[in-house]
């Protein structure tokens, strides 16, 4: 399988900058999708239901704001939107599809640039998701999350860490909550096949033309669980993938080397 995962900064944006060729060419089994912006009636046919795909989405109940869809060719064996908790639930921002072997969360972490409020907002998230994670391991279920996590880990994940030591998306205390994720049982997969390799960045500012200079952050990954990392053969980056200030992020899986002989 190969599931991309694409912060894509409004669903009816990227759909006239060549979307639909881009998905046609692309062709993932699975397709996880960020800040949608949108509510699934206000969408044609065709993208509340994409051609060849199980389409399924989980909207903020402001419109225009966050929002997730994930799109499948295989039909999920379970679906669930958000994870319990009203006040993150509200922003539409966790959706957990399943298939034989893991279970998917699509995530968009909030961004906690705005004010001291929203980056409080953006710790307890982080706490409350990792819970449901915790949950699900200590149950023996295999992980992949995915999405735009919002905060870059390591100094290699960023062109200017000194720049933004004191900035949301590189503060101590986001990462170290990044950190408690990887010691209960998640590896971040792209660092496992480019574990020292710098400017690797998923999303850049649209202002001081950062993508063209390639001064961007590495906020965008897929986490799996630790139990599941024989399966994965692969993870990647498509950089050269335009139509939003992110760019979407790759992850192959191979269910069958799990199996014992």
């Amino acid at each position: 399988m190969r599931l991309i995962s694409w912060n894509v900064n409004g669903i009816r944006a990227v759909v006239r900058k060549g979307f639909w060729d881009w998905l046609s060419s692309a062709s993932p089994d699975v397709l996880c999708i960020q800040e949608t912006k949108a509510h699934p009636e206000q969408l044609s046919r065709k993208l509340r239901n994409p051609p060849a795909y199980h389409a399924c989405w989980n909207s903020a109940q402001r419109k225009g704001y966050s929002g997730v869809a994930t799109f499948s060719k295989p039909e999920p064996l379970s679906i669930q939107a958000g994870f319990g908790v009203g006040e993150f639930d509200i922003e539409g921002r966790v959706l957990m599809t399943g298939y034989p072997g893991f279970k998917l969360f699509n995530v968009y972490f909030p961004n906690g640039k705005r004010s001291a409020e929203r980056l409080d907002y953006k710790l307890r998230f982080y706490a409350a998701f990792l819970e449901v994670c915790d949950t699900l391991h200590a149950r023996g279920d295999r992980l992949i999350v995915c999405g735009d996590i919002n905060t870059a880990h390591r100094p290699i994940d960023l062109a200017h860490p000194r720049e933004n030591a004191k900035t949301s998306g590189f503060l101590p205390e986001e990462r170290a909550w990044l950190d408690r994720y990887f010691e209960h049982g998640f590896v971040d997969a792209f660092r496992v096949f480019y574990p020292d390799e710098p400017g690797q960045y998923t999303w850049w500012t649209y202002v001081t033309s950062a993508r063209a200079r390639n001064v961007g952050w590495r906020i965008d990954s897929f986490w799996v669980s630790e139990s599941l990392m024989p399966a994965v053969t692969g993870a990647g980056i498509l950089s050269d993938v335009m139509g939003s200030d992110h760019c979407p992020v790759t992850l192959d899986v191979d269910l069958h080397r799990l199996r014992t002989p």
